[in-house]
């Protein structure tokens, strides 16, 4: 079938080509155009309004401003990007021959924070922030617009946990690089769960969806699993060859450096940044698995974790060859 993905140049992007290529002709739109393995073309979003798209089949719309976690991104530029640019490629979409359409939303869009329960697509969203109210506002537009059965089209709305994968740069990373100095662990009285999202679960998952008779909907996406800082702690050194360092500090005590790092600004450690280290944030994928007749993902939460911390292995290893 032919394709179109926006933002087809970033992180999920890239991989997605790389999977989807074998089967398929790809074509891109995105802010910049540069040749790429497996893309016929990428166009602009200037195409987009001047009509200049190719006819598809299926639009995977990927492109949106990422959550800016030091928080300097103006709040409008969230809505101007994660909601109007949506709204522009879903009215395409309706007014186009192309029978499906994903839209890469995020949990976010529900919860910033999930305290005991699992995270389900029947919580009512409740959004904090900017960076999840546009998403939200993104998955509002379109469901006021869901087509009608009979018009043949399929619209999932994806909401991915925190994605990872080989050549991924984010939080895991930023972690990684604490751990690889042999800095301890001092939380590990804070037994917290969180799911992730290995990027190769998301491409079997939009594999299947893409020309698929997945039934439309909201979907969570997330590994089967739900691991602890611990474990990603001790995964870590794992893949680094060495023992794991975790200091268990007794909560009230930490809870008070916390506090007194709010205080004077002078401690890595305040309250907010010790609730969101330590937090609980566990989302189902049953919903997903059962539409899609399947009882697990193809890749476990530590196998796909274990791929990506190799990555950064791999490239530090490589940035050191280049330094000789």
């Amino acid at each position: 079938m032919n394709l179109l993905i926006t933002g087809i140049h970033g992180f999920v992007g890239s991989v997605l080509v790389n999977t989807l290529m074998k089967n398929h002709r790809i074509y891109g739109l995105d802010i910049v155009a540069p040749n790429k393995v497996g893309v016929v073309q990428t166009f602009s979003w200037a195409d987009l309004e001047d009509k200049k798209l190719p006819e598809v089949d299926a639009i995977i719309h990927l492109a949106g401003k990422a959550h800016d976690t030091n928080k300097h991104s103006e709040a409008q530029v969230y809505f101007d990007i994660n909601t109007g640019l949506t709204s522009k490629i879903y009215d395409y979409f309706l007014n186009s021959p192309a029978k499906w359409f994903i839209f890469f939303s995020s949990v976010k869009a529900v919860a910033d924070m999930v305290s005991d329960d699992i995270l389900t697509e029947e919580v009512i969203p409740n959004p904090h922030g900017p960076y999840g109210e546009s998403k939200r506002q993104a998955e509002m537009y379109i469901e006021d617009h869901w087509p009608i059965l009979r018009s043949g089209k399929s619209v999932y709305i994806i909401r991915p946990c925190m994605i990872h994968g080989p050549g991924n740069k984010g939080n895991l990373n930023l972690l990684y690089q604490v751990v690889e100095k042999g800095i301890p662990w001092p939380l590990g009285a804070f037994e917290n769960r969180r799911s992730f999202t290995s990027v190769g679960n998301l491409c079997f998952v939009i594999a299947r969806l893409v020309g698929g008779n997945v039934s439309s909907g909201i979907y969570h996406l997330g590994d089967d699993e739900a691991l602890s800082t611990n474990e990603l702690i001790e995964l870590m050194c794992e893949v680094l060859g060495r023992k794991a360092h975790i200091w268990y500090l007794p909560k009230v005590l930490v809870n008070g450096l916390a506090r007194l790092g709010g205080m004077l600004h002078l401690l890595p450690l305040n309250p907010e940044r010790l609730r969101k280290l330590t937090e609980n944030y566990v989302v189902s994928n049953a919903k997903i698995k059962k539409a899609m007749g399947i009882e697990k993902m193809p890749i476990s939460a530590k196998d796909g974790l274990r791929e990506t911390l190799r990555s950064f292995t791999k490239k530090k290893g490589t940035a050191s060859l280049r330094s000789q």
